[in-house]
């Protein structure tokens, strides 16, 4: 049997084709990936990519395992020939940096291991479809109940939010059963953004990473707890994932309190948030925040608490605490 019987229309599949990633593209990211594939590397990747220095020394990678000093230099090796490290001697030492141009990259495939560390049972299946289908009623009556309740804004303009915001949260949500609470408090602080006067009020920050599940929800909690109130912390995800992770949460538990901790969940990034802030503060996630005119942008290069150890989790928050003391006396002042 030829082609031509399998598939009569063959002209008709020619063009996705097209769509495919070019050969000169798939080869390179195959390198990055299989240069990738030791989990040293990737540890020497992260340290690199987040150190506050902006690069780091051999001497320092080198404690990230209990291995020879030949192997270490292998491995850093192997990563400069994808061309995603540039490295330099001084002296006795040698400091390696991301390679110019390569930093967002490096960030976005760094980011993509996370949800594979922090791996959760899925939800059943088919509870998770027979819950959804019974959720539009209760969409609803939370739109009606908060369109009642709100009657300073416009009654489509707070049913529109509500059923957005479910809309956004649903695409990520794990538990389905909590979805009308969480709806409802996102729905709450994007109408809140909506309204908010920059000219007036206390000065609100908004973290943004791409999962909002780590260190953007550890840095607002962090704002919140040393600003006792003189400023406004937010968190926001440009991917939001399913659940915190649980470094986090468990450090969230120690700075907030358990309920706080356990209230606390991944959002969606919205131009509304943008929009009510003072100062966003963009934490590996690359170009994907609207510019607004008058909001203060940031971005601080910090480690992952899901990709990191429980010591690294420890200095992933003192780097963080140390930003946020930096930001608030500019705030606050």
């Amino acid at each position: 049997m030829t082609d031509a019987a399998v598939l009569p229309d063959a002209e008709a599949c020619a063009p996705s084709a097209m769509h495919a990633i070019g050969a000169d593209a798939a080869a390179t990211v195959a390198g990055a990936l299989k240069a990738l594939a030791d989990p040293l590397r990737l540890r020497m990747l992260s340290a690199i990519a987040t150190d506050p220095r902006g690069e780091s020394c051999v001497c320092d990678l080198a404690e990230l395992a209990d291995v020879s000093q030949p192997t270490v230099s292998h491995h850093l090796k192997v990563l400069k020939e994808t061309g995603m490290l540039l490295s330099e001697r001084r002296g006795t030492w040698v400091w390696y940096r991301i390679a110019p141009g390569k930093q967002r990259a490096v960030a976005a495939l760094l980011d993509a291991f996370a949800p594979a560390a922090v791996a959760d049972e899925p939800e059943d299946a088919q509870a998770r479809v027979d819950a959804l289908r019974q959720m539009d009623a209760r969409v609803t009556r939370l739109a009606e109940e908060l369109a009642d309740e709100l009657t300073g804004l416009h009654r489509d303009v707070v049913i529109a939010i509500v059923r957005e915001s479910y809309a956004g949260l649903v695409q990520s949500a794990k538990l389905t059963q909590h979805m009308i609470p969480l709806t409802e408090r996102f729905a709450r602080q994007r109408l809140a953004d909506l309204t908010r006067d920059r000219s007036s009020g206390v000065p609100q920050v908004l973290f943004v990473c791409v999962q909002n599940a780590g260190r953007s929800q550890l840095a607002a909690a962090i704002v919140n707890q040393l600003a006792d109130g003189r400023v406004i912390a937010r968190s926001a995800g440009s991917t939001p994932a399913s659940d915190l992770h649980p470094h986090v949460r468990s450090l969230l538990v120690e700075i907030e309190g358990e309920q706080e901790a356990r209230d606390a969940f991944p959002k969606p990034l919205t131009d509304d948030a943008v929009r009510a802030a003072d100062v966003v503060v963009t934490m590996g996630c690359g170009d994907v925040c609207p510019i607004i005119p008058g909001v203060r942008y940031e971005d601080w290069a910090v480690g992952d608490p899901a990709l990191a150890s429980p010591q690294g989790v420890d200095a992933i928050r003192h780097d963080i605490e140390s930003r946020v003391r930096a930001l608030l006396a500019t705030l606050t002042d």
